[in-house]
């Protein structure tokens, strides 16, 4: 089923926090070896590292190619995870990135509509950066029809990644990407607003600068700031004023000091650190703690092998004290240039 392809999904659908109870996590297995010359297998082992994971305490639906693509991802799972918590869907892509491609739900509750319902954005891979994307602008209709909900295309580029809610009225994103001429050129700041108000059931949007360095998102806020609770976020922090990341961090934190909620309270705001700088060449990645995953009873958390990572375990752990913290080595990953947040779609459980 298609929704109106004009306007959004209505005021009466809202994108649930991370944090809210999963059905299923949503991932498009990584295949791509131009996205990881020479690293695709390190990728595909911690990946499945993370799937066993969160299969403990949710299922995991994975797009596959086809049939044989399913049968090596099948052997790469191995007896980390019982059959049953895993479904496959032959559903080609470009790429692995399901959360810019993919859906993105929105829930309501009472008798009028779909309880669950699924956005489709447009996508065109971060502005144009890598042909072909026609396969990946495809998959939120296919997620849909597998669960057999609604779907609502939305006139309008946007990636998951490029926004955060705390499912109370309140999202956050970056003026770098969503004012980016790359995405929607003909929208102006306070139609993209009004917009994700319409889409997203907020009433508050909360805008920040610029990303980090080597992020070719244009500056997606899963790699700077995340809530962590209706009034508090995490968000990432250089230490080294001789860092490029620095002034744009600095920035972004004096930009979450001035923010009060709707109701007057002000945003609570820990700060997380950054890693040593990874590189790929002359290529700054763009490592950052704050591309966590948030499942039912885990959190997965990318590490780089500096110690910082030990720091940032510590203070998600004091976040989410009702989860356990996954911490998994993600050198290889990163070339790719994200990590688990951008690898993962969440599918909230429909309100009954």
């Amino acid at each position: 089923m298609e929704g109106d392809a004009q306007g959004a999904a209505g005021a009466a659908y809202r994108m649930p926090a991370e944090w809210s109870q999963h059905q299923a996590t949503w991932i498009s297995w990584p295949h791509n070896t131009d996205t990881w010359p020479g690293h695709l297998p390190g990728v595909e082992r911690t990946m499945a590292q993370a799937v066993g994971a969160l299969a403990s305490s949710e299922l995991v639906r994975i797009n596959v190619r086809d049939a044989a693509h399913g049968y090596h991802v099948q052997k790469l799972l191995g007896g980390r995870v019982p059959p049953e918590r895993v479904v496959f869907h032959q559903f080609p892509t470009n790429d692995a990135w399901c959360r810019d491609h993919g859906a993105i739900f929105v829930t309501r509750s009472g008798s009028a509509g779909a309880p669950l319902l699924a956005l489709d954005f447009e996508y065109n891979a971060w502005g144009g950066k890598y042909p072909p994307f026609d396969l990946d602008n495809a998959i939120p209709g296919r997620m849909a029809e597998a669960l057999g909900i609604p779907v609502q295309r939305i006139p309008m580029v946007l990636e998951g990644g490029s926004i955060e809610v705390n499912g109370k009225g309140a999202l956050l994103t970056t003026e770098q990407c969503l004012l980016n001429e790359n995405r929607n050129p003909t929208l102006d700041k306070a139609t993209i607003e009004a917009r994700l108000k319409s889409c997203f059931g907020v009433e508050q949007v909360i805008w920040l600068g610029d990303g980090i360095v080597g992020d070719d998102t244009d500056g997606h806020i899963d790699d700077l700031t995340r809530f962590i609770a209706e009034d508090q976020v995490v968000t990432v922090m250089e230490q080294n004023p001789a860092d490029p990341n620095y002034h744009a961090l600095q920035e972004n934190r004096e930009r979450l000091a001035s923010v009060r909620l709707l109701d007057g309270r002000p945003l609570r705001v820990i700060e997380l650190p950054m890693p040593a700088p990874l590189w790929r060449g002359t290529e700054r990645l763009p490592a950052s703690y704050a591309n966590f995953y948030v499942g039912n009873r885990v959190v997965l958390l990318p590490t780089f092998n500096c110690p910082a990572d030990e720091e940032a375990a510590a203070i998600l752990a004091r976040c989410f004290p009702g989860r356990r913290i996954v911490s998994l080595d993600c050198r290889e990953v990163v070339v790719g240039l994200g990590t688990f947040h951008c690898l993962t779609q969440q599918v909230p459980v429909a309100p009954e």
